[in-house]
């Protein structure tokens, strides 16, 4: 299915993990460019290709598996090629759709529902997405509908267009600038924090803007301070704005080489974040659901 507006069309797959598979703004001259990478139609059933998806009940990666909580470790599937598991446990499920609207839709799942959720407790996810006027807004609700307390978190993973080239083609060109004012970032072995947030890495320093260039990051930075921005330039330049509500309290920054994307993606919580939480470490944005309890949060990107 596919949001509209004046500005924006976007492309929904709810029985891909709710994922994204195309996002198109039309710029000031009229024509429709891709933002988010576009999804192959060959490739609309796998999560990792297409051009955003979900990640709950937590985000990125868990050492081994290993989910301690409470003086217990719950050993998960380990489906991230590095042995970790990886992403949340949503990427494959289908969800419903609640309702449909031209400009949005609210989609839901739960847990309870499936066989194979790779978490140890039951809980339900709501996301809305909406395009209005020049934004796409994501608001995502995770709630514990088990009988115990667990640990949580989520985070959303769009892949952004190195180019703003009209839909169906493919244009060289610079960079886009990007400025992350972050304050703080993390010391990362194998993808996972090893410890508090402190400086922020030297490859992954976009407090002021700069050109994504061609090194390779793959960092987590936090204490955010404003919006991050996308400056794509040109004759008349267009400007992304990624603002979030304070819940997502951390920003993924993976830049691969020789992609024709890269990715910047609001997470509430750093990686690895479970084990540092039930290890005392404070600032992990890992947060806990009491049994009825649920925590909501929006971010949105906004074409100026």
């Amino acid at each position: 299915m596919t949001l509209r507006n004046e500005r924006w069309e976007v492309d929904v797959l709810p029985g891909v993990g709710a994922s994204l598979a195309a996002g198109r703004i039309r710029t000031a001259d009229g024509v429709w460019r891709d933002l988010l990478r576009p999804t192959p139609l060959a490739s609309r059933g796998n999560p990792e290709r297409c051009a955003s998806f979900p990640m709950l009940p937590w985000s990125n990666r868990i050492r081994r598996g290993e989910l301690p909580f409470g003086g217990h470790v719950w050993q998960l599937q380990r489906n991230g090629a590095d042995g970790t598991a990886i992403h949340g446990a949503v990427r494959h499920s289908p969800w419903t759709v609640a309702s449909l609207a031209d400009d949005r839709v609210v989609l839901e799942m739960a847990s309870s529902d499936q066989v194979g959720v790779n978490f140890p407790w039951h809980f339900r996810a709501r996301i809305v997405y909406a395009v209005v006027d020049g934004s796409l807004t994501v608001t995502t609700t995770l709630q514990n509908t088990d009988v115990d307390p667990f640990p949580a978190g989520f985070g959303h993973h769009p892949y952004f267009q190195r180019v703003l080239a009209p839909v169906g083609e493919r244009t060289a060109g610079p960079d886009p600038l990007l400025h992350v004012p972050a304050g703080h970032g993390y010391a990362l072995d194998a993808g996972i924090a090893t410890g508090a947030a402190g400086e922020v890495p030297a490859r992954a320093d976009y407090r002021s803007p700069r050109a994504l260039g061609e090194a390779f990051v793959d960092d987590v930075l936090t204490d955010l301070t404003g919006a991050t921005r996308l400056t794509y330039p040109g004759e008349e330049p267009v400007h992304v704005d990624l603002e979030a509500d304070p819940d997502y309290g951390h920003l993924v920054v993976y830049v691969p080489r020789r992609r024709s994307y890269f990715a910047v993606e609001p997470v509430t919580h750093v990686n690895g974040g479970f084990a540092l939480h039930a290890a005392g470490v404070e600032g992990t944005g890992v947060f806990v659901l009491q049994p009825g309890q649920a925590r909501t949060a929006a971010f949105s990107v906004t074409v100026r």
